[in-house]
């Protein structure tokens, strides 16, 4: 008798996130008696960078938001001051990714205002706005900005229209948009650029997906799919890959995947449970992660996403019991590295009036850096201005390293393409600034002096250069962010000379060894 063995081998996938889990903050590190819209419109109704914390609430006579500093926790003080220059409700707000002091609102009077936060804390209401901008007919529902171009902001209201603004210019009140993209024919739920902006996806009240080119205005992609009645979509990075959040044929919360370049048939379809709450999807191009959390739910779904089948993989769940009716997400720039952070939610409790940070960590043993989950990721500066967008150019993300002691704050200039960066890593440069060094102790000296820069070297001049940046040739700093910026380049340049001298200090060591070696050997024969 022959026994016929049967192999069975489950599909486990390696993957280094798992096992991440969600950890909320502390009760003192939550923001309390926060005065939450009470708003039906489906959006976020918080935004949040390195910063601030910025929520709509309510406000009689009009509409209003508050600016909270991400520092700031506990409870808000009663009379604590707003920004309140609409006439209407506010229903979206989104702050400038290239200055963290920027922020623009749109409402139901059918306007969008683009405010300056002051830096200090704010001690009274905020009423008249750094721009106006005045173009639609009817309310207006979403804001973005583009992820790359500087000033360049898009706005889509009830009058079925997408408007593209250019906010560089003089004038405090823009009446005319540079473009405005009219084709839809229902209320647009949904707007996202992928990478680079030069594409834009909308999911339309009338179950339609596009994929847009702003530029032209042109519709270079449409789904129309019965089975899934689309709320939200989502480009996912350089995935060519779309994703979108709705309700299936049988009102089931529904997920669907698309491939960018065919949307005929989405390439996925998953049903996630019977609930009526709206779907929020967010997507983190650097870990390949999908976060789906539910309006009037507690609970975040997260998946990890791949190029092949079956393209999302479901990893955990966090659960709570405190719904959220808006959500805020923290730019990773902000995100505490040093615990292992790799996104970090802020909830909107209204029946509470709180706001409850949720991190979703990466469980590891070591205290260092961890490179791996830490990609180089889209920075603070952008990479073209809002001219060069308009007139046809297209650039990636401007990316940043999240290692502490690393430049990231904004404005920072590209490096050279000339001057090359001395790196740790490299020994032969490293033994010729060691030798500067030993040699000509004076050249420090010499370099935080008063010499004026056309009385240097050329030599000297090469010296000046600390991360591409000439500190001689560099003007006074004339604002705070200014002088931040210089503060951050002279600490890089600090964290480098002190890595020379432990390489310095190392080789002393071993040149000391070698003496102490040769002269044994000698005192033997």
């Amino acid at each position: 008798m022959t026994i016929t063995k049967m192999s069975w081998s489950p599909q486990y996938r390696s993957s280094k996130f798992r096992h991440v889990y969600g950890k909320a903050a502390s009760k003192e590190k939550c923001y309390d008696c926060v005065p939450i819209t009470r708003s039906v419109h489906d959006n976020h109704f918080c935004a949040v960078n390195p910063h601030f914390v910025a929520v709509v609430t309510e406000c009689a006579g009009g509409g209003a938001f508050i600016v909270i500093p991400v520092n700031q926790t506990g409870k808000l003080d009663p009379h604590y001051p707003r920004i309140c220059g609409h006439k209407g409700n506010v229903l979206d707000i989104k702050w400038n990714p290239f200055d963290d002091f920027v922020i623009a609102s749109c409402s139901e009077d059918t306007t969008v205002k683009v405010w300056n936060i002051p830096h200090h804390l704010l001690t009274t209401n905020i009423t008249d706005a750094q721009k106006e901008l005045l173009g639609h007919s009817r309310r207006v529902g979403l804001i973005e900005w583009h992820p790359t171009a500087s000033n360049i902001l898009f706005s889509t209201g009830y009058d079925y229209k997408i408007m593209i603004w250019n906010l560089d210019t003089k004038e405090s009140v823009i009446q005319t948009p540079v473009k405005t993209i009219h084709f839809h024919t229902d209320v647009i739920l949904s707007m996202s650029f992928n990478t680079d902006g030069s594409l834009l996806a909308t999911a339309c009240r009338d179950r339609k997906i596009r994929v847009i080119d702003p530029r032209a205005g042109t519709v270079l992609q449409e789904a129309n799919n019965k089975s899934h009645r689309v709320n939200k979509v989502l480009f996912l990075g350089n995935m060519k890959k779309l994703l979108s959040t709705g309700t299936s044929r049988w009102n089931n919360r529904q997920i669907a995947l698309w491939d960018q370049g065919d949307l005929s048939v989405p390439l996925l379809e998953e049903d996630m449970d019977g609930s009526s709450g709206l779907l929020f999807p967010f997507y983190d191009s650097d870990t390949h992660m999908l976060y789906v959390l539910g309006k009037g739910d507690g609970n975040i779904r997260y998946y990890e996403i791949s190029s092949e089948k079956p393209y999302l993989n479901y990893l955990m769940e966090y659960r709570s019991p405190l719904p959220q009716k808006g959500i805020g997400i923290m730019p990773k720039r902000g995100l505490d590295v040093s615990s292992c952070e790799i996104f970090r939610f802020y909830k909107l409790i209204p029946a509470k009036y709180l706001i409850e940070p949720v991190s979703m960590i990466v469980p590891r043993r070591s205290e260092s850096y961890q490179e791996d989950i830490y990609p180089m990721t889209a920075g603070a500066q952008p990479a073209l201005t809002a001219q060069e967008w308009l007139s046809g150019s297209n650039k990636g993300p401007v990316l940043m390293s999240l290692r502490p002691g690393s430049v990231i704050l904004n404005s920072l200039p590209p490096l050279p393409a000339k001057e090359t960066v001395l790196e740790a890593t490299e020994p032969a440069q490293l033994r010729t600034r060691v030798a500067d060094i030993i040699e000509k102790p004076s050249r420090v000296q010499e370099r935080w002096g008063y010499w004026k820069a056309e009385e240097r070297g050329p030599e000297d001049r090469k010296i000046g250069l600390s991360n591409g940046f000439d500190v001689f040739e560099c003007p006074p700093p004339k604002t705070e962010n200014e002088l931040l910026q210089m503060f951050y380049r002279q600490q890089e340049e600090i964290r480098r000379l002190r890595e020379l001298t432990i390489q310095r200090d190392v080789q002393i060591k071993q040149l000391e060894l070698e003496i102490k070696n040769l002269r044994m050997d000698s005192g033997r024969f």
